[in-house]
């Protein structure tokens, strides 16, 4: 694999890999902790270059390719980042693809960009999990300050107070979701990280009148056995007939 492109935008250096190709430009926003080289992420990027899409992919700063320290980056930050690659790195319609966190940051990325984005996937998305998916006693100790460090199924899990407080400020669920593009869920109904209540919870809160949702029977939360990458790319194909 070639060595990545790089941005400098907002003091930071992001790493990028684009494809070129017709329009709409599909853009895959990692999950947490997560970067561009995965699985699905892979998945996506065959597929634009056997349909001849455009793609982008990057990194948020401080993880996979990119500069910085993880522990220094926060929500807003790496809201700042997918924003910056959108701005500099794209032109025309997109399609934001966003797996866990990243479909988070795909609807504030489509609240903020309304006239790019022509439609969002999102993978196992977790809009709001700084408030859902963290307990009372562990908000505790990130009001005061505290890191909290634990390990989990995908290997060492690190919250920092800064990216907790920035999650709760860009909660979307205290009101509706002020998106009106065509939006596709894909979750799977065994998911232990992000419960399939959320994927619910989600379509209720958009204002688009578009939204459909995808459930995977025994999926969990990666998504990335092989029928499951098949039905992702295949909610992306519906996506882009229009466009055919």
């Amino acid at each position: 694999m070639t060595d990545p492109s790089y941005l400098e935008a907002n003091g930071r250096r992001i790493a990028y890999r684009r494809r070129e190709g017709s329009l709409p430009t599909l853009v895959f926003l990692p999950g947490y902790a997560s970067d561009m080289d995965g699985a699905k992420a892979l998945a996506l990027d065959a597929f634009a270059e056997a349909r001849g899409v455009g793609m982008l992919r990057f990194d948020y700063s401080g993880t996979g390719s990119s500069e910085g320290d993880f522990e220094d980056g926060t929500l807003a930050t790496w809201l700042e980042d997918a924003l910056a690659a959108v701005d500099e790195l794209t032109e025309g319609p997109l399609i934001l693809i966003g797996s866990s966190m990243g479909g988070w940051l795909a609807l504030h990325v489509a609240q903020l960009r309304p006239e790019a984005v022509q439609a969002i996937v999102g993978i196992a998305s977790a809009p709001d999990f700084t408030e859902w998916g963290i307990s009372d006693a562990s908000k505790v100790r990130l009001m005061a300050g505290e890191t909290l460090r634990g390990h989990g199924d995908y290997g060492e899990r690190i919250t920092t107070a800064g990216f907790w407080s920035s999650g709760q400020k860009l909660r979307l669920f205290d009101g509706e979701i002020a998106v009106d593009c065509p939006v596709r869920l894909v979750h799977g109904d065994q998911d232990p990280d992000v419960p399939l209540e959320v994927a619910f919870r989600t379509a209720r809160a958009l204002r688009s009148a578009d939204v459909q949702l995808l459930v995977l029977k025994g999926g969990g939360h990666r998504l990335s056995e092989p029928h499951e990458i098949a039905a992702i790319l295949g909610t992306v194909a519906t996506l882009l007939e229009p466009e055919a």
